[in-house]
């Protein structure tokens, strides 16, 4: 649960905050060229880039528990790694590869307001109704995520384990959770469509916005910074040797 957490905005005045949402998509986006890479040295690189964006947007507890909530796959995926034959040094890079995404993606969320974002989607050329969707999901996903939490800690007080027992028991245990969760799910989506209907949702096809997101001048400059780190890193992976981290089980 601690995973979405680190998806939900958090509003604090800093220059990551002020960045047009385009630029900061297209800025977490630039991390997937991480998987041109199996090399440790270009990922831990791309990694500790995120840290003085952290720093920077006053972010540091929600991205650590954003990491933190991500320990659990990134062992699953080191495991399965070993398991298929792959080495040390692949199975790490595997790791960091998931981390820099999850990452890059919580820096994203935690910066940027879901109304600013469906703004920027609609101003790319994406339907509203699709934007509106996605702009929804974005602000409920941290909302069921703490939902459950509160759920757990209640059936807990009430003499629920969920930690003990085989992998079938701790399943089952989890049901208690998963009914009133998915009850006020419902119970939530319900009202929404109600609040939806009740402000005439989809009388009019053409739609007018109270802000209407503008690329400034240190819009452009990031964009541009952006461009040339993805072309420089596209250049490296292709014609530049790159020194090998190699690590061994002992």
């Amino acid at each position: 649960m601690m995973l979405f957490q680190g998806f939900r905005f958090k509003r604090v005045s800093t220059w990551m905050h002020r960045m047009d949402p385009r630029i900061k998509l297209l800025l977490s986006c630039s991390f997937f060229v991480a998987f041109l890479y199996t090399e440790l040295l270009p990922l831990i690189i791309a990694f500790l880039i995120q840290v003085p964006m952290v720093l920077s947007a006053h972010v540091v507890r929600e991205w650590l528990g954003t990491l933190k909530g991500g320990i659990f796959f990134a062992i699953l995926i080191l495991v399965m790694n070993m398991l298929t034959g792959s080495t040390l040094t692949y199975s790490i890079a595997m790791v960091l590869r998931f981390l820099i995404l999850i990452s890059a993606f919580s820096i994203f969320f935690l910066t940027t307001r879901p109304d600013d974002l469906g703004a920027a989607l609609e101003k790319m050329g994406v339907p509203y109704d699709y934007s509106f969707m996605f702009t929804t999901a974005v602000r409920y996903v941290p909302v069921l995520a703490t939902e459950a939490l509160t759920i757990m800690d209640a059936q807990r007080s009430r003499g629920l384990e969920m930690e003990k027992g085989n992998i079938v028991k701790r399943v089952k245990n989890f049901i208690p959770v998963l009914i009133p969760l998915l009850v006020n799910s419902i119970r939530r989506s319900l009202e929404m469509a109600e609040a939806m209907e009740s402000r005439a949702w989809g009388a009019t096809k053409k739609r007018t916005s109270l802000y209407v997101p503008k690329l400034k001048t240190i819009d452009y400059v990031l964009l541009s910074l952006i461009v040339v780190a993805i072309f420089f890193a596209v250049y490296i992976r292709l014609y530049w040797a790159i020194p090998a981290i190699e690590l061994t089980t002992p």
